[in-house]
């Protein structure tokens, strides 16, 4: 397929350029052709802000049904993971596919052509394999592909309660009940058009310590992405170092578990040594702001993180909102509150963040980006909406990222593919309404 888009404003990495074309052949970028003050013959105009497609490093589909349901009373992580559990219990494969292809069309609309399934709900209620061993990993590849966007399903070990003990009943189906058992069943899962494999450890907590080099060696025999939730609690590392003698960072690397296809996501308690063992290895970092400030976890130290080297990325996690641009500046805005200084990021440098290197995390390096050969995935912000409306075009991507929603959003395209136009989803038309009938089965 070979389509031309033209672009009223484009933000090419640096700055933020006028009129230009993406010539699209075969899924991918051939061209970017700046100077075009006019939409060429038989192009697709996208009038506001182009920017690369949003790389969503951090999803949890089915959290998307906690919206709202855990926003009443007070309590801690702890005790929202006990709401968590609830949801989680009642999801089949069936009923996975439907809410997540709901939720992956609502990433579309809020401009994400790429996200990161941190996959463990892998077998029944009570731990039974299903018949088709990955038919839960299955059931959201497939959401996605009929979303519109790409998936890199992180399959995920998950083994024990805490450091050594048991599974409880809510955690049975997430276990294979070893590494290894873990690693032969992902074995099972394939690459394929739109869909990378990588791999996870849920945390230091969920995979014993003797396990932890059996997970990262199935992922760096495949050159796939390993991620692992790192110090999001204080609980964890206090754990980690009773049971280990050492912090879960300190853990991971002596393991083999650090380097740079390696994610940690949260690193939000992290001692200077930890700061400074994922920064020398080159250990990615995905901050996912608008979780942990809904969870009340606190705030990482991503400043010190990407000064040691740890490249940042970006995302919605537990999909209190689905909002990219609000993750980016909420990072900014969250160390400016904490320092009390301003200016730690600049808006290129966030939009960096959201797009490059959350694909580079995810295992797509051939996008994220604005140039010939990268993948054609991309998303166009309204530049005339009561958030966007009267900004100095040079200055339209700080507009975006400091003040435009999910909401701005009217095109995204995927793969040279118009998913949303402007502002509607072309594979599923009516997102609210499969939203809402799928997570309404979850509650009766």
């Amino acid at each position: 397929m070979r389509v031309t888009y033209w672009c009223e404003h484009a933000w090419l990495g640096t700055h933020t350029e006028p009129g230009v074309a993406l010539d699209v052949s075969d899924g991918r970028l051939t061209a970017v052709r700046t100077g075009a003050d006019t939409p060429p013959p038989d192009a697709v105009p996208l009038r506001g802000l182009t920017l690369p497609g949003l790389a969503n490093t951090h999803s949890h589909a089915f959290h998307r049904a906690l919206r709202g349901t855990v926003q009443v009373g007070s309590g801690t992580f702890w005790t929202w993971r006990e709401v968590m559990y609830q949801v989680a219990s009642r999801l089949t494969p069936d009923s996975y596919f439907a809410l997540a292809r709901a939720v992956y069309a609502e990433m579309a609309l809020a401009g994400i052509t790429a996200v990161g399934e941190f996959h463990y709900l892998h077998h029944a209620p009570g731990g039974t394999p299903y018949a088709e061993p990955n038919a839960m990993g299955e059931a959201l590849i497939a959401a996605a592909g009929e979303a519109g966007i790409r998936i890199t399903l992180l399959d995920t070990a998950y083994l024990s309660s805490g450091f050594g003990a048991a599974p409880d009943r809510h955690q049975r189906r997430f276990s294979d009940g070893t590494a290894e058992a873990w690693a032969e069943r992902a074995a099972g899962l394939k690459d394929r058009d739109g869909v990378r494999i990588g791999a996870a450890i849920h945390s230091v907590r969920a995979v014993p310590a003797d396990q932890l080099s059996t997970v990262a060696r199935w992922a760096a025999d495949r050159r796939a992405p390993l991620h692992v939730h790192l110090s999001e609690q204080t609980a964890e590392n206090d754990a980690c170092l009773a049971a280990h003698g050492r912090t879960p960072t300190r853990l991971l690397a002596d393991h083999g578990v650090l380097g740079p296809r390696t994610t940690g996501v949260h690193n939000t308690h992290l001692t200077d040594e930890d700061i400074a063992l994922l920064g020398g290895t080159g250990t990615g970092t995905c901050m996912c702001p608008t979780t942990e400030r809904d969870l009340a976890d606190g705030i990482g130290p991503a400043v010190a993180l990407q000064r040691a080297g740890s490249p940042l990325s970006l995302g919605s996690d537990s999909h209190a909102v689905i909002d990219l641009l609000e993750e980016a500046r909420a990072m900014e805005l969250d160390e400016r509150l904490r320092s009390r200084t301003r200016g730690h990021w600049t808006a290129a440098a966030l939009l960096h963040a959201a797009t490059a290197q959350g694909h580079a995390a995810l295992g797509w390096p051939e996008a994220g980006r604005l140039e010939a050969g990268a993948l054609a995935d991309f998303t166009t912000i309204a530049l005339d909406t009561v958030r966007t409306a009267g900004p100095v075009p040079r200055l339209a991507a700080e507009t975006a990222v400091f003040a435009a929603s999910a909401a701005d959003v009217r095109h995204t395209v995927v793969g040279g593919r118009h998913v949303v136009r402007d502002g509607v989803h072309r594979l599923v038309p009516d997102v609210p309404r499969a939203l809402t009938e799928s997570i309404a089965a979850l509650h009766r």
